[in-house]
């Protein structure tokens, strides 16, 4: 799993890519917290783009559970870009209640 993080002003986009497993879980989770960390420190929303995720294990749901504590409502975390099977793995995992879910990284195109 690699790991990309762009501030465009207005909010944090993360970009992880490839596999959250059991392997990758660890790295992915400690970089999610950093850019929850960051996103609140600079009051903006969080972006996780799921586009380049090929899936995620329930240890990959679990680091974006304990991201979401970590924010403490302090920003808004929204999931986007979810390819078919990850749609899925959050549809199952009702992940897609947990947090909002668009379609697109920037939901206005």
């Amino acid at each position: 799993m690699d790991w990309r993080l762009r501030n465009d002003g207005a909010r944090l986009v993360a970009m992880p890519t490839g596999r959250v497993d059991e392997e990758s879980w660890k790295d992915f989770s400690a970089h999610l917290t950093s850019a929850v960390r960051e996103a609140v420190a600079a009051s903006i929303p969080l972006v996780i783009d799921l586009s380049g995720l090929d899936y995620m294990t329930s240890k990959g749901l679990r680091a974006l559970t304990l991201a979401k504590n970590e924010a403490k409502g302090a920003i808004m975390i929204r999931l986007a870009a979810p390819n078919e099977a990850m749609r899925r793995i959050l549809t199952i995992s009702r992940y897609n209640m947990l947090f909002p879910v668009d379609d697109d990284v920037d939901p206005a195109n």
